[in-house]
């Protein structure tokens, strides 16, 4: 099949690109490397059936494709803070020009949203039933409220026209091509356990999470766009094994054999104070099964990081 990655240079998107190449799909991977990385599909270059666009996909552009998955946003704190207007956007109008594309193409579409629909959850597990509790004009809006107008021009297309569209909620993922510098929990916390560095936690370290593994989570991907009878589908995809950001921390200064101290700094603005999926439909649907453990899942991450940044402490 002729498959379009939005976003295919980010974390997230370049795992799915070499997943579908390894399925003998081709690939066009448009990105305009806002937040994604030339470094994450390097090796994909040389692939026959693998093609990268740098293009920003809220301006017009010409392609042919069977099946739209829809990752370009930033997703990252960092990320979406440092270029609010321009996650607005491709969520919003990027969302509907990909939209328009797949209902021209008869194509099937996938449109990647949030944990952050939810916001700072009321209901714990979140369901996806639940409707959320976002601040529409926190600094976090930018991100959250932008993915759920994208989540609702894509049950509009699917109502309206009757187009192949699901929605895929992601929670906390992890893995190699994570950007050191991205402000999430775990690419900070191995960043600076490898340096000896203090590992900062926003808060008292209460605050609770739980993790998926990247090469998990496309798995899920994959089974929410290729499985029959997803359309018009909303489905969660994380990891219910919930621990507290303090508990995390102490699992990778022991992994990284560092002697970190903890440093506590102030919480940050609608930061959710507990996040865990119900995967219940995930489940059911897709037949999805989480396959990598907390502890396998940190050692890979924590060695891709250390060949990274080669001046750190290698990890033993």
């Amino acid at each position: 099949m002729k498959i379009v990655v939005t976003g295919g240079a980010g974390f997230i998107g370049s795992h799915l690109c070499a997943r579908l190449l390894q399925d003998g799909h081709s690939v066009l991977c448009v990105d305009n490397l806002l937040t994604g990385s030339q470094r994450n599909i390097e090796s994909l270059r040389s692939h026959p059936h693998f093609t990268f666009l740098e293009h920003d996909i809220i301006k017009p552009f010409t392609f042919e494709a069977d099946a739209i998955y829809h990752m370009a946003s930033p997703a990252s704190p960092v990320g979406y803070m440092e270029n609010p207007i321009e996650t607005i956007l491709v969520n919003s109008q990027g969302t509907y020009m990909m939209l328009q594309q797949a209902l021209q193409q008869h194509a099937m579409f996938l449109y990647s949203s949030t944990s952050e629909a939810y916001g700072d959850p009321l209901v714990h597990p979140q369901r996806e039933d639940y409707w959320g509790n976002v601040n529409p004009i926190g600094p976090r809006a930018c991100y959250d409220e932008s993915k759920r107008l994208g989540e609702t021009l894509t049950m509009e297309f699917y109502r309206q026209y009757q187009l192949n569209a699901r929605i895929v909620r992601i929670f906390n993922t992890y893995g190699p091509n994570s950007q050191a510098d991205d402000g999430r929990m775990i690419p900070n916390f191995i960043t600076q356990a490898l340096q000896n560095k203090p590992l900062t936690i926003y808060g008292d370290g209460s605050k609770t999470r739980s993790i998926c593994y990247v090469s998990d989570l496309v798995e899920g991907l994959m089974l929410a766009m290729f499985k029959p009878s997803t359309a018009g589908e909303v489905i969660n995809l994380g990891n219910t094994d919930e621990h507290t950001v303090l508990e995390f921390a102490e699992t990778i200064i022991g992994l990284c054999n560092a002697t970190s101290p903890i440093l506590f700094e102030p919480g940050r603005i609608d930061d959710p104070e507990r996040r865990r999926p119900d995967i219940t439909k995930a489940q059911h649907i897709l037949g999805w099964q989480l396959q990598v453990s907390k502890e396998e899942g940190l050692r890979h991450t924590i060695e891709w990081f250390s060949k990274q940044l080669p001046h750190l402490t290698t990890v033993s």
